[in-house]
């Protein structure tokens, strides 16, 4: 068997929509995905880099901050192009989600295939449940996330 595929879900489920990556994890492991990993992680860079070495796709979902409209999901090929700079994840850690594709870009440690799905957030104040955009927006990851890795296992 080749390696699995690796979904990371990335959040803080105690901020309102910075919870969307952690929810879409518990949402696909209710689906029981074939050659899956599936981690939720509060989106520390040095143990996304640690990941990211031991798989060949990678699909990385976390909330994002860009005055955009509430609920639009971004999706990119991280190994194909830069994260675009005007996304901001939502983070407590200085070195983030963002600088770990980054720095793993750099030295040479991404995954061939990452994926990033990020999904524009409302409210990211303390507090628990998203808001109704963001609700419709996880739902239509979940649906595509677990597209990706059906494909993905069809390729392999």
């Amino acid at each position: 068997m080749s390696s699995p595929i690796l979904l990371i879900g990335i959040g803080n489920e105690y901020r309102c929509d910075d919870s969307i990556g952690l929810l879409v994890i518990r949402a696909l492991k209710e689906r029981e995905l074939p050659d899956t990993v599936l981690v939720e992680s509060s989106g520390d860079g040095a143990e996304l880099i640690e990941m990211f070495s031991s798989v060949s796709i990678a699909i990385l979902i976390d909330a994002v901050s860009s005055s955009g409209n509430p609920g639009a999901i971004y999706q990119f090929d991280a190994h194909t192009q830069p994260i675009p700079a005007q996304l901001s994840f939502q983070s407590t850690h200085a070195f983030g989600v963002g600088e770990a594709i980054e720095l793993a870009r750099v030295l040479d440690q991404l995954p061939p295939i990452l994926i990033v799905y990020a999904i524009e957030g409302e409210n990211f104040s303390p507090g628990i449940g998203l808001s109704a955009k963001v609700e419709q927006a996880v739902q239509r990851v979940v649906e595509q996330g677990s597209r990706e890795v059906q494909n993905a296992v069809k390729q392999t």
